[in-house]
């Protein structure tokens, strides 16, 4: 009898477990792989917590869990090469150019890729049903029609923070008076005349958003979903929860409603041993070692030569040893103390005790793994948020900004001798790294808990502002 109830209770159980498992679709549309980290991050979460996850992405993940399925756009990566020429040209334009270059061009990009790919329509047309839709929310709203197309509740994710497009799913306040713009190089702290350049460029932000973009988000999704149960605006408004890639102790907190979540660092893993020559390199930088990435999009062989020599002849002069990700292993005049790859695995790099500076165009993810790590940075943004996230780190005290346009052996020589001469900037970011380590549950557990809550309360709508 012990034996017959000891079997009916594991029957139990596991017939419990499926029962609560649900279908899911996710959806990643921007190409670039620090987006598709973040996004895949989520999906393979749900799909190692016993849920059936289908997954359109630009990339298909090498390792996935049993329960994933792939969508694979396998041209999406290279259009967006093409669509983003030269992105070292960008520190020249001015921000609001920047957001007028976003709204008119890169947000009607992804959504239409993605709506229009054949594989996507196929789906469409299958009759297979979900019971939830998670998509990326970077200016892809026609994208979020999906959900009624499917009879599902909708959760989105920024790969960002919580940006305008974002903020207005969930109708959440930012005050200009200390929110500062993506786009710009403040933080919360601002001054007079910098609050009120920050409230221009956001009435800017808004306008641009509502006048150039939406109608043309609104316009794809009547075209892709022609007999749509709810309208554009309807789909917009029926929003359960947005999930941030931000958490207050890396940044400032914000006045979120219920239903937005920070999960921020959610693409970090477990860390995986070094490749071994990687390793002995690291080993032996008895005087410590720099790790330099510029990112997916932005490529170190694609610097101007004279920039490129420039941070060549600083690294033969240094006593530390450079890990650097350079995209042409054909490069003949490197020093000794420089190990180049045209990939490396950026999280186990930045968790090995001898990095000491991160040096890095100022993406948020890469931000977010150094602060992890507790490593300050020498920044070098490019566009977007970098600009502020680098600011975020000078004014906090954590890292120095060096500008595209100052690049010369001096500046390079004096940024990284700062960051590696003064303590202070490795104590503030080992004391930011405790205090983001100082949490019930990780970015991927909380991020779990709140999309399964979601699950179990047919769309949450309890958690939504009346706004």
């Amino acid at each position: 009898m012990t034996s017959a109830r000891i079997l009916l209770a594991v029957t139990v159980l596991a017939l419990a477990g499926t029962a609560h498992s649900a279908k899911i679709l996710g959806v990643i549309p921007s190409g670039g792989k620090s987006h598709h980290f973040v996004g895949a991050a989520y999906t393979k979460a749900l799909a190692e917590a016993g849920h059936d996850v289908t997954v359109i992405a630009a990339f298909r993940e090498k390792n996935p869990p049993k329960t994933y399925r792939e969508i694979v756009m396998d041209d999406l990566y290279e259009t967006l090469l093409k669509f983003m020429e030269n992105p070292f040209e960008f520190p020249e334009i001015p921000p609001l150019m920047h957001l007028y270059m976003m709204y008119t061009e890169f947000g009607k990009f992804s959504s239409e890729f993605t709506l229009n790919h054949p594989e996507v329509k196929e789906l469409m047309k299958s009759g297979e049903t979900f019971d939830l839709v998670i998509v990326e929310t970077f200016l892809t709203e026609a994208i979020y029609g999906m959900a009624q197309h499917f009879n599902a509740s909708l959760i989105t994710y920024s790969t960002l923070g919580n940006i305008l497009w974002t903020r207005e799913l969930t109708r959440s306040p930012a005050p200009t008076s200390h929110v500062a713009n993506f786009i710009l190089n403040y933080v919360d702290s601002m001054t007079f005349w910098e609050r009120v350049w920050n409230t221009i460029v956001d009435w800017s932000d808004r306008l641009m958003y509502n006048t150039l973009h939406l109608p043309v988000q609104k316009q794809l999704y009547e075209q892709a979903f022609p007999n749509a149960k709810i309208s554009f605006e309807e789909q917009m408004k029926n929003v359960s929860l947005v999930l941030l890639n931000s958490h207050f102790s890396l940044s400032s907190p914000r006045p979120y409603p219920p239903n937005v979540i920070e999960a921020g660092g959610i693409q970090i893993e477990k860390i995986k041993p070094l490749p071994e020559d990687l390793q002995k390199f690291l080993d032996g930088a008895k005087d410590g070692a720099i790790y330099f990435s510029m990112g997916s999009y932005l490529k170190s062989n694609e610097f101007p030569i004279e920039k490129r020599d420039a941070f060549i002849k600083v690294f033969a002069r240094m006593k530390q040893r450079i890990v650097w990700k350079f995209e042409d292993e054909s490069i003949t005049n490197l020093p000794k103390n420089v190990l180049i790859k045209p990939w490396m695995p950026q999280n186990d790099i930045l968790a090995h005790p001898n990095v000491k500076v991160f040096m890095t165009h100022g993406g948020l993810l890469g931000g977010t793994e150094a602060l992890f790590h507790g490593k300050p940075v020498v920044g070098i943004p490019i566009f977007g948020d970098q600009t502020m996230n680098v600011q975020r780190a000078v004014k906090t005290g954590y890292g120095v900004e060096l500008l595209y346009k100052d690049i010369t052996e001096e500046n390079v020589e004096n940024a990284l001798n700062k960051v590696l001469r003064d303590p202070k900037y490795a104590k503030t970011a080992q004391l930011i790294s405790q205090r983001y380590h100082d949490k019930p549950m990780s970015a991927k557990e909380t991020a779990l808990f709140w999309i399964e809550y979601v699950l179990r309360h047919r769309g949450a709508p309890q958690l939504r502002s009346p706004a």
